[in-house]
């Protein structure tokens, strides 16, 4: 079944405020969490769509993509791990767990500590930074979609003791502070009034555990820094400055906490022959005036190689031809665009003495005289044509 848009689902509309967004997901938030509709299938999608819809529009990036390529330009169907989709209820809770102002366990402030046991889950350790990168695409792979194999360096999990940051077990201990549930609880004011809530532990920044001896190769941190060969896979028609997102391929978190995500920045490599106008290529195609006067058979080059195509007789200087289907895919997976051919008549700079004198004996001639007809649109009006 088709997704619904982000917006219908918080029930607002595209110019809403962050404020309205946010009030309206906690409405959401409240109506449909877990705790309140026990084994409630319906009400668990529900609840998971509208934090999905909020992940979006709550942050400005993501927005912005979402309000200009619709679901492809932020769903995992069309680039393999974009951000705003397959959320689970861990990352619900995990992420959004200061939308009601508590930044501990996420929805304590209203369900007295969780309910259903949700809220009681350990914490990770510190989640990893997001990384950024650019790469750079030929019109080719992006005509077609590509995958691409990259080496990152950046914080990867530490082998020695596979994130924990512990020398061995016997250095591992529970927290005395909170006793190994990760977390503690506190009295807070709420929008609601005076609520216990539950807050991630200082002592242990929510692993539950402390650590008497560090591992040696990370010095407890539960990462070390090293090179990492991460596969992208990148859909057919992004184009220059659109931001693809993979979850979790970040820095890996401190002491087993999430990684972040790895944020991928388009650029285009500049073709040798054709430039790109949104969905449409564009070719510059140059003729010398016998060619563009007799009419001739010429080879022209687009993304899938090269084509021929006729000039008629009589073909005036910034007339375009359209090959249609030879442009770019969109990247919401709908509709191809063209490849426009824009004729310059060429004019040489330079005569020899013969040259000059078969021009001579042109100039004068009735039929080499311009003689535009109402029909002969001018090249922006042309232009306007095909995109119309």
């Amino acid at each position: 079944m088709a997704k619904r848009d982000y917006y219908e689902v918080l029930g607002i509309g595209k110019s809403a405020s962050q404020q309205e967004i946010k009030k309206s997901y906690r409405k959401l938030a409240i109506k449909y969490h877990p705790d309140k509709n026990p084994d409630n299938k319906e009400a668990e999608e529900k609840f998971k769509e509208a934090a999905e819809a909020y992940e979006i529009l709550s942050d400005e990036d993501k927005r912005a993509r979402y309000d200009r390529y619709g679901h492809a330009g932020v769903s995992g169907n069309a680039g393999g791990g974009f951000s705003g989709s397959g959320m689970t209820m861990e990352d619900i809770f995990r992420q959004f767990g200061d939308i009601f102002g508590d930044g501990g366990s996420p929805f304590d402030s209203f369900f007295g500590g969780g309910g259903g046991g949700r809220g009681q889950q350990r914490a990770r350790g510190q989640r990893g930074s997001n990384l950024r990168i650019k790469v750079a695409l030929s019109l080719e792979e992006i005509a077609k979609g590509v995958t691409k194999k990259i080496k990152v360096k950046k914080h990867i999990v530490c082998d020695a003791c596979n994130g924990t940051g512990a020398k061995d077990s016997n250095s591992v201990t529970t927290c005395g502070t909170c006793r190994g549930s990760g977390y503690v609880r506190q009295v807070k004011s709420t929008f609601l009034g005076q609520m216990q809530t539950t807050v991630i532990c200082p002592t242990c920044n929510g692993t539950g555990q402390t650590i008497t001896a560090s591992c040696p190769k990370c010095k407890g941190d539960g990462r070390v820094y090293a090179e990492e060969t991460i596969e992208l896979e990148i859909p057919a028609g992004v184009e220059e400055g659109m931001q693809l997102s993979l979850r979790g391929k970040g820095n890996a978190g401190m002491r087993g906490g999430p990684a972040g995500d790895l944020l991928i920045n388009i650029e285009e490599k500049a073709h040798d022959y054709l430039q790109r106008d949104g969905m449409n290529l564009i070719h510059e195609l140059y003729l010398n005036f016998a060619d563009a006067a007799l009419g001739t058979s010429v080879e022209v080059p687009t993304i899938d190689g090269r084509v021929k195509i006729k000039i008629p007789s009589g073909t005036q200087s910034g007339k375009i031809f359209r090959l249609k289907g030879k442009g770019l895919p969109s990247v919401q997976s709908y509709g191809q665009g063209d490849q426009l051919i824009h004729v310059n008549v060429w004019t040489p700079k330079k005569l020899n003495d013969q040259e000059k004198d078969l021009l001579e004996k042109m100039r004068g001639m009735s039929n080499f005289q311009p003689n535009p007809g109402k029909a002969d649109k001018g090249f922006f009006e042309k232009m306007r044509d095909y995109f119309k």
